[in-house]
């Protein structure tokens, strides 16, 4: 990821929030001379530095990930943001959060381990419901799947989120973002002003 100021973000802490609220991303790796992608939820041991997931077992990016060096990419809100917007004129642009994650990778299929996989990313997902559905997976469901393990070695993160732009400019596009329906994204503008303005 190219990072330029004032969009780079070096806090960790902040980085591994959006991690863990952003944790659907793509998997990048080199299959047989050719890029192989594939999109899966992610689950961030950030003690050990790891982001877990897990493939279909036939899935062809799991025959040679093992050993591999990967990217795994993360995007939070996005959105186009038009020039007839500001008072004073500007370009078309796009506003956008991403995390990029480079490490290596190893992949497992004890079924202990991919028991508790499933079983912390569904936790993590049915948090949101007031009766979270409780994981009961068959073994044969288990054996289905291959577990994926990154050891990440850098994280790179970029807010795209008009912080070269004055206060007041910001909170125009915000509404302008909110009228279209794109609350989450006005929501992470003006997240990203508060701390610029502290």
């Amino acid at each position: 990821m190219v990072s330029s100021s004032p969009f780079t973000v070096n806090d960790g802490s902040e980085i591994l929030r959006f991690i863990n609220a952003n944790a659907f991303g793509q998997l990048l790796s080199i299959n047989q001379g050719r890029i192989a992608s594939s999109f899966l939820p992610w689950h961030d041991d950030s003690e050990a530095g790891k982001l877990l997931g897990h493939l279909a077992r036939n899935n062809p990016q799991l025959e040679t990930l093992a050993g591999s060096d990967v990217l795994v990419t993360l995007e939070g809100p996005h959105g186009y943001i038009s020039p007839s917007w500001y008072t004073h004129g500007g370009v078309p642009t796009w506003n956008y959060q991403a995390v990029h994650l480079t490490g290596k990778a190893s992949t497992f299929d004890e079924p202990e381990r991919l028991a508790k996989l499933v079983a912390a990313l569904s936790e993590h997902y049915e948090a949101q419901f007031p009766e979270p559905w409780q994981p009961n997976y068959p073994p044969s469901m288990l054996r289905a799947i291959g577990g994926v393990e990154i050891d990440v070695v850098d994280m790179q993160a970029k807010y795209k989120l008009s912080q070269n732009r004055k206060p007041d400019e910001v909170e125009t596009l915000c509404k302008q973002l909110e009228a279209k329906g794109e609350h989450a994204l006005a929501a992470a503008m003006r997240r990203a002003l508060e701390t610029r303005v502290r």
